[in-house]
């Protein structure tokens, strides 16, 4: 009985060493790459600013607005278009994309 106790700890063991740590490390480090990455291009200019987006959103008329409201554009749009910077960035990096 105890040989098999120590056999399933023994794999379990091994299953978090190898697969759980190992992951949890590498995606740790993209994501300090991905934030350093987004720094460096807005510090640079060449993303676009806040100011952009609202400018950009400026020009609807406020029948459309209501609707775009109702559906939380105005919060899902910053959340798209970082998810794609972010995508941009992750399949750049020659090991990973």
């Amino acid at each position: 009985m105890y040989g098999i106790l120590l056999s399933a700890l023994n794999t379990l063991l091994g299953f978090v060493l190898r697969s759980v740590i190992i992951k949890f490390g590498v995606f740790f480090a993209l994501y300090f790459v991905v934030t350093g990455f987004v720094a460096v291009l807005q510090s640079s200019g060449l993303l676009p600013s806040s100011s952009a987006v609202s400018g950009a959103l400026g020009g609807i008329p406020s029948g459309v607005w209501y609707f775009l409201d109702l559906f939380a554009v105005s919060q899902g749009i910053p959340l798209i278009l970082s998810a794609m910077l972010a995508r941009f960035i992750i399949r750049r990096i020659p090991l990973i994309g």
